[in-house]
C-alpha cells in the first residue's frame, strides 16, 4: 500500500503523525511525508520518503493576509474563525495544486493528516482513496461546520464537487490516543479510532546523564513550554505580530523557574530555547533547551505544561497529573479540559507566585493524582499502534 501523509504547524504536529507514518512503513508500507522544511527532520531517521513542499505558518499566514482573510470580531481576534482560516484559506488551494501531483505521481492509496491540515482532504476526494486525521490539538478546536462554505470555495477552485456534509473532512474517520469519555474536542466530531499513546517515540534514545542524576528524596517536577513557541516566534521575523492572548515567553519561562524555586522539589525546565534571562533562581530547578519528555514521565510526580495535546497525552500515558500554563490556540481549551476532567489545574496567575501555589497545590491534591491514574489506566488498555495499521489497512482494500 503507498501512502500520503502531510503535515504542517509545529514539531508537535509531525510527532503526533510520526507513530502512524513509522508503523506504516514498518509494517511494510510506501510512505510519502510532505512537510515544510523545518520539520523533515522528524522523520528523517525514518523508512520513508520525505517531500520538504508544505508551507510553513508564517507562509499560511501571510497568504491569509494577501487575500484579505479576516479573523476580527469587534472584541478582537475570534479564535474559531482564526482557526477556519487556518484550515479552509485560500492557501489550501496553492498547497492543493503541489501535493496533488505529488500523490497523484507516487501512486497514493491512502491519505493520512495532521489534524487541521486539510489540503489533503481535496487530494484523498480528488484521488477517491480514502483518508484519515492523526491526533490533533489544532484539529480538536476546528469547528468542522463553520469550515463547510470556505472549504467549498477550495473545491470549486480545484474542480471538485461541493461537499455539505461537515463531517466529510472525517469521511474515512480520525485517530486519536485517548478513549472517548476523555475526548477533547471542542467541537461535534466523530469518536476517533483510538490508539495508545506511543512512549517510545524516540528510538534508542535514554535518559541523559544528568536527568538520570537526579535524587529520588522529592517529588520530581517538569516543566515544558512546548515545540509550538519557536514557530510562532519566529512569525516576529515576516511583521507578524504574536497571538493577541499570548504571554510573553520571557515573562513566561521566568515565572516558571522562579516559582519552582519555591517549590520544595527538584524541577527540570525544557525551555524550548528560550531561557531565563537571569540566574538568580533556586539550585534544584535545572533548564534546559530540550528533554526526551516520554522518558522523564515516567519518574515525574507534576508536570507544569503549556497544554499542548502532545504533552498532554503523554502526561495521560504516565499518569501524571497537569498543571496547566496556556500560551495560545488550542491550548487555552485544552487547560479547561484538563481541569473539568479532573486531571490537573489551569495556572490563571501566571506569576512567580501563582505558579508556586498551583504546583504545590498538586503535588498534595491525592483527588487529581487518583483521577490521572485512571485515566491513564483507561488509556493503557487500547491497542497499541499496530492496530492503526490494520485498520487503515481495511480502509484501503475496502
Amino acid at each position: 500500500m503507498k501512502v500520503f501523509s502531510s503535515v504542517t504547524g509545529s514539531h508537535g504536529h509531525a510527532r503526533a503523525v510520526l507513530p502512524v507514518v513509522r508503523a506504516l512503513a514498518d509494517a511494510g508500507h510506501e510512505v510519502l511525508v510532505a512537510t515544510p522544511r523545518h520539520l523533515a527532520e522528524v522523520f528523517e531517521d525514518e523508512p520513508l520518503r520525505v517531500e520538504p513542499v508544505m508551507p510553513d505558518m508564517a507562509q499560511i499566514i501571510l497568504q491569509l493576509r494577501a487575500a484579505g482573510t479576516s479573523v476580527l470580531t469587534d472584541e478582537g481576534i475570534d479564535p474559531r474563525l482564526a482557526l477556519i482560516a487556518l484550515a479552509s484559506g485560500p492557501h489550501v488551494t496553492a498547497t492543493f495544486n503541489t501535493t496533488h501531483a505529488l500523490a497523484e505521481e507516487w501512486g497514493a492509496e491512502l491519505v493520512v493528516r495532521d489534524g487541521a491540515e486539510l489540503s489533503a482532504v481535496l487530494v484523498a476526494e480528488a484521488l477517491g482513496v480514502p483518508h484519515v486525521s492523526a491526533p490533533s490539538g489544532a484539529g480538536n478546536i476546528t469547528d468542522a461546520a463553520g469550515i463547510v462554505e470556505a472549504l467549498n470555495e477550495r473545491r470549486d477552485e480545484v474542480g471538485l464537487p461541493a461537499q455539505d456534509d461537515p463531517f466529510a473532512i472525517y469521511r474515512h474517520g480520525r485517530l486519536d490516543c485517548l478513549p472517548a469519555e476523555y475526548s477533547f474536542g471542542a467541537f461535534p466530531m466523530p469518536e476517533a479510532f483510538a490508539y495508545r499513546q506511543p512512549t517510545d517515540l524516540d528510538r534508542g534514545r535514554s535518559l541523559p546523564a544528568d536527568l538520570a542524576a537526579i535524587p529520588g528524596d522529592k517529588p520530581l517536577v517538569l516543566a515544558s513550554v512546548g515545540t509550538a513557541l519557536p514557530v510562532v516566534l519566529n512569525m516576529e521575523q515576516f511583521g507578524i505580530d504574536l497571538p493577541e492572548d499570548m504571554l510573553s515567553p520571557a515573562d513566561t519561562v521566568r515565572a516558571i523557574v522562579h516559582g519552582l524555586s519555591k517549590v520544595d522539589c527538584y524541577a527540570v525546565v525544557a525551555s524550548g530555547g528560550f531561557p531565563p534571562e537571569d540566574s538568580d533562581f533556586g539550585d534544584h530547578v535545572l533548564v534546559v533547551d530540550h528533554i526526551p519528555q516520554p522518558l522523564l514521565l515516567e519518574s515525574t510526580a507534576a508536570f507544569l505544561t503549556h497544554g499542548g495535546y502532545n504533552s498532554i497525552r503523554e502526561s495521560i500515558r504516565a499518569g501524571v497529573p497537569m498543571a496547566v500554563l496556556p500560551q495560545f490556540g488550542d491550548q487555552h481549551h485544552n487547560a479547561t479540559r484538563v481541569q473539568d476532567l479532573g486531571l490537573g489545574h489551569h495556572i490563571t496567575d501566571v506569576t512567580p507566585d501563582g505558579v508556586a501555589a498551583a504546583v504545590t497545590h498538586l503535588l498534595e491534591d491525592e483527588k487529581t493524582r487518583a483521577t490521572t491514574t485512571t485515566a491513564q489506566r483507561r488509556t493503557t488498555a487500547l491497542p497499541g499502534v499496530d492496530a492503526v495499521v490494520a485498520h487503515l489497512e481495511s480502509l484501503a482494500r475496502a
